[in-house]
């Protein structure tokens, strides 16, 4: 499988530019004007020396960030060939010693995944709006649709999200392959007007724009940040398009056609400092300018599409380790398992992206608010790809420290910067981000708790079976097979050991099923299903283990139907098998165990959970749920 997908072919490499750069891709259409925007509560006057100490330091920043951290590292950092925020926290969770340290790196991979949330947020709404916001070049007298008109693409974009990306997906690539053309092309007629900004490729002028002028550059960097948006996208979508694919993509056109679109504007601004005011739209010929927004808008859209899957998939892999209930998810493709909608996040997603734009009505405005999710993000990937180094690649110390010590000192003078706009829109990320992670850690905090209480209850499997064997009188035996979950095959499951001690009956065959979820994204078949007899092969009583990965869909029926009747006891009568769930009722208890209000944000974010027997894929109608009460 990793192999197959390490393979660039063209349809991936297409792909892989229709899908991952989207975010990136688009934000030359902001970064510049968001630098030299005369609102900004610390302007930076647009000067020659200041133009192309910007344009280095957004050169050498995309080269650092993006090409090293990225590209050069991060995508080594696969689990079992994917990527992304939960992948690097698996893979943190396995090779970190159990300890405090292991506890505050996870604490930091889950914030990361939390701040993923706040990006998905403004993500679409920036990149709309500075789309739409091109329009007033075109026809100024246009400038009052803009908000109107953003918000109408945004809500449609949202609703057909149900239907899936497939019907469209194919055109995502040719259309930012004409994307990153024509960006590339409008910067190299910029740069004829100005060669000399050619210079800026210097360290030099980062360097000393940063050291001369270090009052402009540290507030600049807030706005500069926003070129290295979407780099953790190049990560997430590892497993979709391969190493080489994404990688290919970036160095052969991405990379150039944004340095070209950069090089340009800067150019353009050197010309006539008036053209800071939209340095990008002005690049374009007046001719093209309606035709390069059309475009445009397409491209945000695209980005946005991306970054909204993205959060659907961050939300259903922190489920399947426990720091998310079980939402309901709907696959939305045949042929791709990782195409999957989620009802509950697309509205959320989509009222916030609303509020977001009516609220801030411009891209500038949005802009003080991305940078902060985005350097979190990136300085804690650092940070775990560090600790990862020295742990699971055995690099020494020395040589990590020379490494990461440039990439993480890059990475937290940008969220210093950053900070310097906490007032000013850079609260709402971290806002976004600290709500997340209180809910994730609280639910996994509440699962724990649960989960040892209902363990309690349902006492020591193997003794009920030895139990029930022994001194069986009273108890029925009714023809038929019984599918009860369970959380482990240590205790007995809540609706079995109800159904003998109240009902006074057990089914002729009965099968206890744990699905675990591993920390690889797929399980083999082969490794599907483990068989355990409890202690007796005559008894009509087995456990089955079934293991899933955490990109797949737990199908208790399906695995099941892949068990020989040797290791069964008996074939399995699953065309007709009863299915019985424990279902718990959560109160609020006396015991202090968690503070008052975490104990009812726990039961709250219960009611959010999906229903078990669509989530483990059971005959509804054969599907019996038992209730117990249990208080936290």
């Amino acid at each position: 499988m990793t192999q197959r997908r390490d393979i660039a072919r063209p349809g991936l490499v297409i792909g892989a530019l229709g899908v991952v750069f989207g975010d990136i891709g688009t934000s030359p259409i902001y970064v510049m004007r968001a630098v030299f925007d005369p609102s900004d509560p610390h302007p930076v006057a647009v000067r020659s020396e200041n133009v192309f100490g910007v344009v280095s330091l957004v050169f050498w920043s995309v080269l650092f960030i993006v090409t090293a951290t990225y590209v050069l590292v991060a995508m080594r950092a696969d689990n079992d060939g994917e990527g992304g925020i939960v992948a690097l926290i698996t893979q943190v969770r396995r090779w970190a010693v159990a300890g405090r340290t292991a506890a505050v790196l996870t604490g930091l991979g889950i914030f990361g995944a939390a701040l993923f949330f706040g990006d998905s947020m403004i993500t679409p709404a920036i990149s709309v709006l500075s789309a739409v916001e091109g329009l007033e070049i075109v026809a100024p007298a246009s400038a009052k649709l803009i908000v109107p008109l953003t918000a109408l693409i945004i809500v449609a974009l949202f609703l057909v999200q149900r239907r899936g990306t497939a019907t469209v997906g194919h055109l995502f690539g040719p259309v930012m392959v004409l994307w990153f053309l024509t960006i590339g092309t409008l910067g190299i007629t910029g740069i004829t007007r100005d060669p000399t900004i050619l210079r800026a490729l210097s360290p030099t002028y980062a360097l000393g724009f940063l050291a001369g002028h270090f009052g402009v550059a540290f507030f600049a960097l807030a706005a500069i940040v926003l070129a290295v948006t979407g780099a953790e996208a190049l990560y997430a979508d590892l497993g979709h398009f391969g190493r080489r694919s994404i990688t290919r993509a970036w160095l052969f056109l991405v990379l150039p056609a944004l340095v070209l679109s950069y090089l340009g504007q800067g150019a353009l601004v050197l010309s006539d400092p008036a053209h800071a005011a939209s340095p990008f739209f002005l690049l374009v010929p007046g001719w093209a300018r309606l035709p390069v927004v059309v475009l445009a808008t397409t491209a945000t859209v695209i980005a946005a599409q991306a970054v909204i899957t993205g959060a659907y998939s961050v939300a259903a892999q922190a489920a399947r380790i426990d720091f998310l209930p079980r939402l309901r998810i709907v696959h939305t493709s045949a042929s791709e398992r990782g195409q999957i909608y989620v009802p509950w996040i697309n509205w959320l997603l989509m009222v916030s992206v609303l509020t977001l734009v009516l609220a801030f009505r411009s891209s500038t405005g949005l802009a003080y608010a991305y940078g902060m999710a985005v350097t979190c993000t990136i300085s804690i990937t650092t940070l775990l790809l560090g600790y990862l180094a020295h742990a699971k690649w055995r690099l020494p110390l020395w040589l990590i420290a020379c490494g990461a010590a440039p990439l993480l000192t890059l990475d937290l003078l940008f969220v210093s910067a950053n900070l310097t706009k906490l007032t000013h829109g850079a609260w709402l990320p971290l806002l976004v981000g600290i709500v997340a992670f209180t809910i994730m850690t609280t639910w996994q905090r509440g699962r724990g708790l649960v989960h040892a209480e209902r363990e309690r209850r349902e006492g020591s499997l193997r003794e009920f079976i030895d139990q029930l064997r022994h001194h069986d009188s009273g108890i029925d035996t009714v023809d038929g097979t019984a599918v009860f979950l369970s959380r482990s095959k240590k205790t007995v499951p809540l609706a079995l050991r109800a159904n003998v001690e109240h009902n006074h009956v057990r089914h002729r065959q009965i099968v206890i099923v744990s699905v675990e979820t591993e920390e690889v994204p797929r399980v083999s078949e082969d490794d599907r299903v483990r068989v355990d007899h409890l202690g007796y092969t005559d008894d009509g009583i087995i456990h089955a283990t079934v293991r899933v990965g955490y990109l797949e869909p737990p199908d208790v029926p399906a695995a099941l139907a892949r068990l020989d009747p040797v290791d069964t006891e008996g074939a399995l009568d699953l065309d007709r098998a009863a299915y019985f769930l424990s279902e718990l009722e959560l109160r609020p208890g006396a015991d202090p165990v968690m503070p008052r209000w975490r104990r009812t944000l726990f039961i709250a974010t219960t009611y959010l959970s999906t229903d078990s027997s669509d989530h483990f894929r059971l005959p509804r109608h054969r599907t019996v749920i038992m209730g117990s009460r249990i208080e936290i």
